[in-house]
């Protein structure tokens, strides 16, 4: 297995424009709040002490909920690649196990998932810097670090829920684009799902919690980033 991990790697970081899109909504999400929600959400929370902090709180834990999903399903990638050129079926047929294959696809998604995660919390961290914002004590790091690989665990085994329906690299771009499109509605990284008082809301807030897990996670990362700050 660890063979196919390390292969899978390879080819998931050597196409530089398949990194770059499975990334595309964490940067949608860091552009639009820099251009255009930062200041609609600072003028509705300026009894807050703090606006600006909770803002920025909530953002990063917009982004690095999006990354652990889009990211995922951007490893995937590889395997649909092998579906459609008959490269999964050479490996079939060899002595490795079948179990062996899938799960070197599985693990490769979660691993990728972290990485990319840790490198969105890294780049918010930076950002908090230069914004002036308090550095994040290392405590509360390990916390991030904790929620990152249970939110990196529970995207990977979605994505590799959704991939099994998918044989071809036409459909996997249409999924592709449809996850990365509403997965800053769904996080609540453009819309705070807290804001709504509807109780029909609150309750389709907690479905998607139980079936999209880092939307649960996306509402625990803007009070550990809030925490640290204070």
């Amino acid at each position: 297995m660890s063979a196919m991990v390390k292969r899978n790697l390879k080819i998931y970081f050597r196409d530089k424009a398949s990194v770059f899109f499975s990334m595309l909504s964490v940067i949608i999400i860091f552009a639009l709040y820099i251009l255009f929600i930062g200041d609609s959400v600072n003028s509705g929370l300026k009894f807050l002490p703090h606006p600006n902090r909770l803002m920025r709180a909530w953002m990063l834990a917009g982004m690095l909920a999006s990354a652990s999903i889009t990211t995922s399903l951007g490893a995937y990638g590889v395997m649909i690649s092998d579906r459609e050129n008959k490269a999964i079926k050479d490996f079939y047929s060899s002595p490795v196990s079948r179990r062996h294959v899938a799960g070197g696809y599985i693990v490769t998604g979660f691993i990728i998932s972290i990485i990319m995660s840790i490198f969105t919390l890294i780049f918010g961290e930076i950002y908090l810097g230069l914004a002036g914002g308090a550095v994040l004590d290392v405590g509360t790091l390990l916390k991030l670090f904790a929620v990152i690989v249970l939110s990196a665990f529970a995207s990977s085994a979605i994505a590799s829920f959704m991939i099994s329906f998918l044989k071809t690299n036409s459909s996997y771009s249409a999924a592709s684009t449809v996850v990365g499109t509403l997965i800053g509605f769904l996080v609540g990284a453009y819309i705070g799902w807290g804001i709504h008082s509807n109780r029909q809301l609150a309750r389709q807030r907690s479905m998607a919690g139980k079936v999209l897990p880092m939307c649960s996670f996306s509402g625990t990362l803007p009070a550990a980033f809030d925490e640290a700050c204070n």
